[in-house]
């Protein structure tokens, strides 16, 4: 049997769904916990069978895919099905319905994803900002052109760039010694602005720019909700701990702030990886 949900605190819930229902322009910062509720693993735990003597931190580097590409491309390849495999969680379906509720009040819900797998979307989410980029869009090493790869794995290790002669695809993430997307925290710093409730969810809060995200947060006034089953980096700074996961978190502290099935039905889940 698995061990049962967490039990979370009804005055936590209460508090937390009060200061959601008051807001107008929420801003939630994701990481690698509420992907791995929908068993995508983390990014040191992909590490396993074939690729359990490899240091991650070895092959998500410039240097290491200019060195041997064949190798990076199909550790990518290997995550990029991963993630292909997977379904959205009631976490991020209950972030789509939250996007859903907020437009029907005329407000705003952004979710800025330090994720790569593009469950967001598929869960039904549109105001999505990727700060590490995507699995599911690789890029040519020569022109930056962006191409969406056709599910199941890759025929040939690297793949060819078709938009250029001799170049390849590579992966559109962020690699350590690369810079987070210009536009990306473009989009993150304008959803900020005017920001009057933070939701941090399966993040440990200790990545920067992102884990800033709960200062800026705090520095005017917004209140924070964390949603996380350990404790973080930040949890002795927040306005409301929720002690669970966002599966278990999320759908009640939605239920408690609209009232169950309020704007429950977020549209049909979205195939586009």
């Amino acid at each position: 049997m698995s061990d049962p949900a967490p039990a979370l605190d009804p005055a936590a819930v209460a508090a937390a769904a009060a200061d959601l229902a008051r807001a107008r322009r929420i801003v939630v910062l994701t990481g690698a916990g509420i992907s791995a509720e929908s068993d995508i693993p983390t990014f040191r735990d992909t590490m396993e069978a074939l690729w359990k003597e490899f240091d991650p931190q070895e092959l998500a580097t410039p240097e290491a895919f200019a060195r041997d590409p064949e190798t990076v491309t199909r550790w990518y390849d290997h995550r990029r099905t991963r993630c292909l495999e997977a379904e959205p969680n009631p976490g991020h379906r209950a972030l789509a319905r939250l996007e859903r509720v907020m437009r029907e009040r005329g407000g705003t819900c952004t979710i800025l994803t330090q994720n790569v797998d593009r469950l967001h979307q598929r869960a039904g989410s549109e105001d999505v900002v990727e700060l590490h980029g995507t699995i599911m869009e690789w890029r040519c090493t020569e022109t930056g052109r962006r191409v969406e790869l056709e599910p199941g794995p890759m025929p040939v290790f690297p793949p060819p760039s078709p938009h250029h002669p001799g170049a390849l695809l590579r992966p559109d993430v962020v690699w350590f010694g690369e810079m987070l997307p210009t536009a990306a925290i473009e989009r993150a710093e304008r959803a900020m602005h005017g920001c009057d409730c933070f939701l941090s969810v399966g993040t440990s809060s200790v990545v920067y720019p992102a884990a800033g995200f709960i200062d800026a947060a705090l520095a005017v006034g917004a209140p924070v909700v964390e949603v996380n089953p350990q404790a973080t980096a930040a949890s002795d700074r927040v306005t409301h701990r929720l002690v669970a996961p966002g599966g278990v978190a999320l759908p009640r502290l939605m239920d408690e702030a609209f009232g169950a099935g309020t704007g429950a039905d977020a549209g049909p889940a979205r195939e586009d990886g």
